[in-house]
């Protein structure tokens, strides 16, 4: 764990001394993707004193903006509304592109000021290549999150400042530039990252919405188009039976102008095949696939009733409701379909991706299975790590909400500034720098299926009264909106938190409780469902062992551990230790040493205390190796040359020389951990 205080900055200045020198130092001290970097740039020469980099010329400044106007477009309100809670604390935002050029900046005074000294101007280029280890540069570099304090920095009028950025993607996940927050490095906070990478990923969200409503208004206008150049008449009609589109060749058949019809019921207009029929619609299924010849009467006019072949067709949701119907008059003698379905929010795990047998397990999917066929709004309870996405997922797709989206959004990890308008949306004009066109919340996006709130419990309380408001009315106003908007959404909440405990400190309403609270699904800890432990590891050495083509299992020892352990980190603990464990062993069982190190410690801990019996026999019997070793190698003392000479005997093999030591493996790791003996030197 690296802090960023008066210590860490000591190593730090030391290790750059000795590295811009080219001297031999034991940079472990070093955070190492900070020591990489520092490589990179020493191998660009980077000058390490002076900052140096390359600025745009006006000419080509403006290129580069023209070429970003999307991403600098979307990425402003979010630069404005972080500004808004870091304004004052000398501290400043700046949008890069992807190849590291500042294109846009806003801040306080006096720390742009300070940056201009470094060159930290719109129009510089902060890529390592030029600036060295900078958190934009390595950010760029590395497409992840990164924050750079103090002597992190590679160029030394960098150090004097602290800097966060994120990485933004477009709709293809091909990276278009990052935001950063520069301070004085005084100013430091471990927060300020989690902050850029919120705004971060929801500049990326919001790029990927626009290319999908951009996606639609093609869709549209190729409609349009259709529509107008088909060669017979084309009416589009919504659920009420209004017009609302009509093409020229129908307005020129039915002797109608646009005017006549357009946002009128057409069956106000005329009557199919009975010139009486006041009470017809399209509603019945027998209409659903018309296609037959038919008289068209018109209604409040002398006009002569005209025939046509007349063919129809529903247009239905997800559900297999109608919203529409499309009339043709005349086969066209070419129809072109246009089918572009755009995919949103999905889900991917069902009941069948929960693994375990025990009864806990099976409690909790039945109690799941019945909720399902329901629309009560459902809270998740759980530790962390526990699975709670995997069964609102589980959830929503045994539901009638299943063909739906299913929209995620974790309450904890957004600013409180932005939760509201991610979760309801925004109407234009309601903030400085908001989108012009407004944007739909998360409500929106999940209509006709399931929004899931992880971590409902830190979900700020002016915001949880607006939730409970779109609870009890099934409608959503806008920010900055004044009228409401009806959702169908189903809505599932999960917590590892006590939210009666947070009822009773008063940062959580009652209320919102109790509307939440229709049906709660307890999801059970790891350590209450110890039969489901073999079959969960077995599962994920599968996963990660067969995209390497091996064939691995667990030890008879590490099986029983595996059961013992207490995994406070739940299925996520054990998820990443069977990770760890797949990738480092060359042997065909994943053995004790292959455990993470919180592992090992915790029996080798068990063991010392008396607490936890040693591991049962080893796999080589205790009296053949007897008889392959001197006497000098005692039961007894196990002295380090003993325990080397093991070592060296069985090549490395750490259960073999524990057999031969007479002790457990537990016992020899802490004697070599006593002696400093390292197990992997003997091996060849």
């Amino acid at each position: 764990m690296f802090n960023f205080d008066e210590n860490y900055s000591k190593l730090l200045d030391i290790a750059w001394k000795k590295f811009i020198n080219s001297q031999e130092y034991d940079y472990s001290s070093i955070r190492p993707e900070i020591l990489e970097s520092w490589k990179r740039s020493r191998a660009f020469s980077v000058d390490p004193i002076h900052s140096k980099t390359t600025i745009l010329t006006p000419e080509e400044l403006n290129s580069r903006i023209n070429s970003n106007l999307l991403l600098l477009n979307t990425a402003r309100p979010y630069m404005e509304k972080l500004y808004s809670i870091v304004e004052g604390s000398s501290s400043y935002l700046l949008i890069a592109d992807k190849d590291g050029y500042i294109l846009d900046m806003i801040g306080d005074k006096d720390i742009i000021e300070k940056g201009k000294d470094t060159q930290l101007v719109i129009g510089a280029n902060r890529s390592e290549r030029y600036a060295g280890t900078n958190a934009i540069g390595t950010c760029l570099e590395l497409k992840k999150p990164i924050q750079m304090w103090d002597g992190e920095h590679y160029v030394l009028p960098h150090k004097e400042f602290s800097c966060s950025s994120a990485p933004i993607f477009d709709s293809n996940n091909n990276l278009l530039g990052c935001l950063n927050i520069t301070g004085s490095k005084a100013e430091i906070h471990t927060h300020t990252l989690g902050m850029v990478s919120s705004a971060a990923d929801g500049i990326t969200k919001e790029l990927k919405i626009r290319k999908i409503n951009q996606e639609i208004e093609m869709v549209s206008a190729q409609r349009n188009i259709i529509i107008e150049t088909i060669s017979t008449g084309l009416i589009l009609l919504d659920e009420a039976d209004n017009v609302i589109q009509i093409n020229k060749n129908a307005l020129s058949m039915l002797n109608f102008t646009y005017e006549d019809v357009i946002g009128k019921n057409l069956f106000d207009l005329i009557s199919i095949d009975d010139p009486n029929d006041d009470g017809f619609h399209f509603s019945q299924e027998a209409y659903e696939f018309y296609n037959k010849d038919t008289d068209i009467y018109y209604k409040n006019s002398n006009l002569p009733p005209v025939k046509f072949n007349m063919s129809t067709n529903f247009v239905k949701d997800s559900r297999g409701l109608r919203t529409g119907t499309v009339i043709r008059l005349n086969e066209p003698k070419l129809i072109h379909k246009l089918v572009n379905k755009i995919s949103g929010y999905q889900s991917s795990y069902t009941f069948d991706s929960i693994i375990g047998s025990s009864p806990a397990i099976r409690d909790m999917i039945d109690a799941c299975n019945r909720v399902a066929k329901s629309s009560l709004n459902v809270l998740i309870l759980g530790e962390s790590g526990t699975g709670k996405e995997l069964v609102a997922q589980s959830i929503h797709n045994a539901s009638k909400y299943a063909n739906g989206p299913f929209v995620a959004i974790n309450c904890g990890a957004l600013p409180k500034g932005l939760i509201e308008s991610e979760l309801f949306g925004y109407e234009r004009g309601s903030f400085t720098g908001a989108n012009k066109e407004g944007n739909p919340g998360k409500f929106e996006l999940a209509d006709g299926g399931t929004i899931f709130l992880d971590e409902v419990g830190d979900m700020p309380l002016d915001v949880q009264i607006s939730l409970l408001r779109v609870l009890q009315t099934k409608e959503i106003i806008r920010i900055g909106g004044k009228y409401p908007r009806k959702v169908n959404v189903r809505i599932i909440a999960a917590t590892n938190r006590d939210l009666e405990t947070l009822i009773e400190a008063k940062t959580f309403r009652e209320d919102l409780y109790y509307r939440l609270n229709v049906f709660s699904i307890q999801v059970p800890p790891l350590r209450d469902r110890k039969q489901d432990i073999i079959e969960l590891a077995n599962h994920f050495i599968d996963n990660f062992a067969s995209s390497k083509g091996r064939n691995l299992r667990l030890s008879q020892e590490v099986s029983s551990l595996l059961i013992k352990y207490p995994w406070y980190g739940n299925v996520r603990e054990l998820e990443n230790a069977i990770e760890r464990a797949v990738n480092i062993t060359d042997e065909d069982e994943i053995l004790f040493e292959h455990l993470p190190k919180s592992i090992q410690d915790y029996f080798i801990t068990q063991e010392r205390s008396g607490d936890e019996p040693q591991p049962g026999a080893s796999i080589i019997s205790q009296e053949q190796q007897l008889s392959q070793i001197n006497s000098d190698y005692s039961l007894h003392t196990s002295s380090r040359n003993t325990i080397i000479a093991c070592l060296m005997k069985t090549k490395g093999n750490v259960q073999s020389a524990a057999a031969m030591l007479g002790i457990s493996r537990r016992t020899l790791y802490r004697k070599m951990e006593k002696y400093k003996i390292n197990y992997q030197e003997y091996r060849n």
